[in-house]
């Protein structure tokens, strides 16, 4: 559903280290090397037990926070699909302390093992290569050992005043002996030793089969192992039709595979969509903020003409979407139904999304140009006809459903009765 590429990825994904090998053609953007080719599905990970119960322990420690109290799974909350704002009802998480907010939406760690260094691609009909991958959804790093340090020193997270202080507390925590054994007596000599290490548990724990559980009824049902229902698959097909949803250009996936790991529901690439600016959080009460998104990423690793990625966000996987309780990287949508639908009437109903009629009020106004006005359904207008009525997007919502592992339908079937009732309440109001 982006306007500045086209590629037909067929479902492939890629695990982060194995797309470091890919082959590597024609120039480099900037810092980063543009690909011959897509790279195939990952196989499956096989990372050291010892390791995984190492960065599942950091992951649920509250000592490695300023103060303590916080842990990696504060935010990225077991119950609601490793996504969450640590008790925040602003969209946004909180931090270590009560008056530290942060200003994205928490995205979910589950399969993020499958999530590809950044790289450029060029499509054979696309004008000019194209972003996919990097962690963060601005793809600012390309490994787990990157990506740890990062919460760990937020000053609205994890707020530890600098790595040394993060090698202290894990030098002197319960797990501690672990660490020396699954790396040595003297991990602990130097504070890069001790960050590294912890990077590499981090990796090993998110490549776990807890980390990528594949247990949904969408993966019983392309085994062969369950049905779905009437609705979910009138979902399903719209989520594919490039006349109506067109989610699938972004979302991708392989129903005809029963590797699951071809089905992650996304391409990770990017898009600016133009969502709504959410005005509960805290650092948008300055008019003249505004979350840059990939021109960060892109003006600190220099590519050229930096500014045309402003606004542009990597897209998510939706496995576990229907846990989340907010949506988009800003989290300014509580409801699921209203995520489908505002990229279903964004262009013929803006004054719905849009407070005062400005449209895309939450990217600079100098780069608004850059959103995606395009592809279906985007490239609707005022007065059109919407791609998707009230019944195709409840089918969709409905089929999203599916997409919920086991050990998070609970979370699932509790949102969406809270966001149902809600939509009652107001409808009443």
């Amino acid at each position: 559903m982006r306007a500045k590429r086209f590629c037909g990825l067929a479902g492939a994904v890629v695990l982060a280290v194995a797309a470091l090998s890919c082959a590597a053609a024609g120039p480099a953007v900037g810092t980063t090397p543009q690909r011959a080719a897509m790279p195939d599905v990952a196989g499956p990970f096989r990372p050291d037990p010892a390791r995984v119960l190492l960065g599942r322990q950091a992951f649920f420690d509250t000592r490695l926070s300023e103060p303590a109290g916080t842990s990696c799974a504060s935010c990225h909350d077991p119950v609601q699909g490793f996504a969450g704002n640590h008790g925040s009802r602003i969209g946004v998480a909180l931090g270590s302390r009560p008056d530290l907010v942060g200003v994205r939406n928490v995205p979910s760690v589950l399969y993020a093992a499958y999530v590809p260094p950044l790289f450029f691609y060029q499509d054979d009909d696309a004008p000019a290569p194209t972003p996919f991958g990097g962690l963060f959804t601005d793809g600012r790093v390309d490994t787990v050992a990157q990506l740890a340090r990062h919460p760990l020193l937020d000053p609205r997270e994890m707020r530890n005043p600098d790595t040394d202080a993060i090698a202290r507390k894990l030098r002197t925590a319960p797990y501690a002996d672990g660490f020396r054994r699954a790396f040595g007596p003297d991990v602990f000599a130097t504070t890069a030793s001790s960050l590294a290490a912890l990077g590499a548990a981090m990796d090993a724990f998110l490549q776990s089969r807890d980390m990528a559980p594949f247990s949904s009824r969408y993966d019983a049902w392309v085994q062969g192992r369950a049905q779905l229902t009437a609705q979910e698959l009138r979902g399903l097909k719209l989520f594919k039709d490039p006349d109506r949803g067109n989610c699938v250009s972004c979302h991708r996936f392989n129903e005809t595979s029963s590797n699951p790991a071809r089905s992650l529901f996304t391409d990770f690439g990017y898009d600016a969509i133009g969502v709504p600016r959410n005005r509960a959080i805290p650092a948008n009460r300055d008019p003249r903020h505004f979350d840059e998104g990939l021109c960060a990423t892109a003006r600190a690793k220099g590519w050229p003409d930096s500014g045309q990625w402003c606004g542009y966000f990597r897209t998510p996987s939706l496995r576990n979407v229907a846990a989340r309780e907010r949506y988009m990287h800003n989290g300014v949508f509580a409801d699921l139904r209203d995520t489908v639908a505002f990229y279903a009437t964004r262009g013929i109903e803006p004054a719905r999304w849009y407070r005062d009629g400005r449209l895309f009020d939450d990217v600079a106004p100098r780069h608004r140009g850059n959103v995606n006005v395009a592809t279906l359904p985007y490239n609707r207008r005022q007065g059109m006809q919407p791609a998707l009525d009230d019944a195709d997007i409840d089918a969709i919502v409905a089929f999203l459903g599916t997409l919920t592992d086991a050990p998070f339908e609970a979370a699932a079937r509790h949102n969406m009765a809270a966001q149902a009732a809600r939509r009652v309440g107001q409808a009443q109001r």
